[in-house]
């Protein structure tokens, strides 16, 4: 069961959000997913994060979101597509989204019991570079003791973020 969809005419989207997550409007919520408009963005900071989709239960343990960016000046057009320089290789693939065509790739870290898990896709539609990205981030549950407890496991966390993302539309 979803609510209805948020409307962000000024970014050129709407996405509905599902009955078990919420909006938040920053990404400053993790220790290595840094808050720029998109993972693994380094120093081309020219776009701006517009909204989050948190999986309800998420902690310190093991989180889950869904990011949207929004880039809509030329060095943000220029780099939209460049797959990340550090961490795991990106093997970026192609899907459409909403009728758009994206690359898709999947980037992670670790550092210090952390973990950062990323499914990206990019895009650059109707003059923005839109960054999506399905974060999955935590610490180790069992460097806790005793051990911790996830809210929820990777695989059911990653099937929602996709249910999720299904509810996106763009409108221009």
């Amino acid at each position: 069961m979803s609510t209805a969809p948020l409307v962000d005419a000024a970014h050129g989207f709407t996405i509905t959000v599902p009955h078990d997550m919420h909006v938040r409007h920053d990404f400053q919520r993790s220790y290595l997913a840094n808050a720029a408009w998109k993972s693994f963005a380094g120093d081309d900071n020219h776009g701006t994060p517009v909204l989050a989709l948190v999986l309800d239960g998420s902690n310190r343990i093991t989180a889950a979101e869904l990011r949207i960016g929004v880039g809509d000046d030329a060095a943000a057009r220029a780099h939209c597509l460049d797959e990340p320089s550090s961490g795991v290789p990106a093997l970026p693939s192609q899907v459409t989204l909403a009728g758009v065509p994206f690359t898709r790739f999947h980037a992670a870290d670790a550092a210090m019991s952390h973990y950062l898990d990323v499914e990206a896709y990019r895009a650059v539609h109707a003059g923005r570079c839109y960054a999506i990205d399905l974060l999955l981030t935590g610490t180790r549950p069992e460097v806790y003791d005793p051990p911790a407890t996830p809210p929820f496991g990777h695989d059911t966390a990653l099937a929602r973020l996709h249910e999720a993302l299904g509810g996106l539309r763009f409108t221009d």
